[in-house]
């Protein structure tokens, strides 16, 4: 297809409540859209970069500055464009992962609405609805905290995740698995907040009989998982090292993990994260589909890519309310602790425009060839 303009829309989305990693913490989303419009029709993407580089190296107004000044001028001046050779168009930037998912997205969707055919039929889904699991911040205090988790399970969570870091780790893990019973699935997200000196502190997790600890090291730091992994009984899973599949195989083949997160903007794109998905079914290492609080266009991809027959775990696709009072495309509901899977063309979920203009920083960048 030829590809004859890009749009990059920025929006602020406040969040229902705050949420605070051991990174920093949230009270709103700032979200870049990227709309692609092309000879056969348009798409949409979402890229997950923060306003701030707290998380990764990458953040919105960078991710802007790349979209709008190199990767979006080569699809605009490429004859004809398709998301499976759109890595190979843009392989002159070096990184930026994140701002490439979104036009990478943007460009799949536009091909597959025309096509008639949904993301999770492209990706390869084998179910209808996936388990979702929640991702809870940390609480103002224990309380407060019990009663976050209370109410998830009573809305049907699948599984609870809980941000921690070092003085908010045992005492609220330790509360929280008294408050769900011993049977519930019970995991760890510690956003690379711990060092080698904390192993010791970090088996005491061992107690809780946890479905993971996430990431508890900064992300080059692959030998102290080794070790880390070794010494504790509790499975180490890697989210922030994962770049892409030669990583994820690497890691699996080094012992520095026995799951994997795989979140689409972190490793360039759905195309990419299908492709760790497929090398960790061979490895025979499950994985799980994490989320970047994405409105409903990060989310309904998300959801097609957590369909595959190897994401075994519970993901972080939760329901829009978890995050917004109102989304901005058609909100995702929670039925039995599931969503279901977009099967409408391309992503399967329209932007709301009122909402767009609504939400918008200001006027959407409008780049053509």
């Amino acid at each position: 297809m030829k590809v004859t303009a890009v749009e990059l829309h920025l929006l602020a989305m406040p969040l229902v409540r705050p949420f605070e990693t051991s990174f920093g913490r949230q009270t709103a989303r700032t979200v870049l859209l990227v709309r692609v419009r092309t000879d056969v029709g348009d798409g949409w993407g979402e890229c997950v970069a923060m306003a701030d580089p707290v998380y990764s190296s990458e953040y919105v107004a960078g991710a802007e500055a790349v979209l709008r000044d190199y990767l979006a001028p080569a699809v605009l001046h490429a004859d004809e464009v398709t998301a499976e050779g759109f890595a190979g168009l843009v392989s002159f930037v070096i990184g930026h992962r994140m701002a490439k998912a979104a036009l990478e997205t943007a460009l799949l969707d536009a091909e597959l609405r025309t096509a008639e055919r949904s993301f999770g039929d492209y990706f390869g889904a084998v179910r209808d609805e996936v388990d979702c699991g929640v991702s809870v911040g940390v609480a103002p205090s224990i309380p407060e905290l019990l009663d976050e988790v209370a109410g998830y399970v009573d809305e049907g969570y699948r599984r609870i995740k809980l941000k921690i870091k070092p003085g908010w780790d045992i005492e609220p893990v330790r509360e929280v698995r008294e408050l769900l019973g011993p049977d519930a699935l019970l995991q760890v997200d510690a956003n690379t907040a711990y060092d080698a000196a904390d192993i010791r502190h970090l088996r005491l997790l061992d107690a809780y009989e946890l479905l993971l600890i996430e990431q508890p090291f900064v992300e080059e730091d692959i030998a102290t998982h080794i070790q880390l992994a070794r010494e504790i009984e509790t499975p180490v899973c890697l989210d922030e090292s994962i770049l892409g599949v030669g990583v994820a195989v690497d890691a699996i083949e080094r012992h520095a993990t026995s799951i994997i997160n795989i979140k689409a903007g972190r490793v360039g794109g759905y195309l990419e994260a299908v492709r760790i998905h497929d090398a960790c079914a061979e490895l025979g290492v499950p994985v799980w589909c994490g989320g970047m609080l994405e409105t409903g266009v990060g989310r309904a991809a998300n959801v097609a890519l957590a369909a595959l027959e190897n994401f075994t775990l519970p993901g972080d696709t939760s329901a829009s309310r978890r995050y917004f009072a109102e989304d901005l495309t058609e909100p995702f509901e929670l039925v039995d602790g599931r969503l279901r899977v977009p099967t409408a063309p391309g992503s399967g979920v329209t932007v709301r425009e009122e909402l767009l203009r609504a939400w918008a920083v200001r006027a959407p960048v409008i780049l053509t060839a």
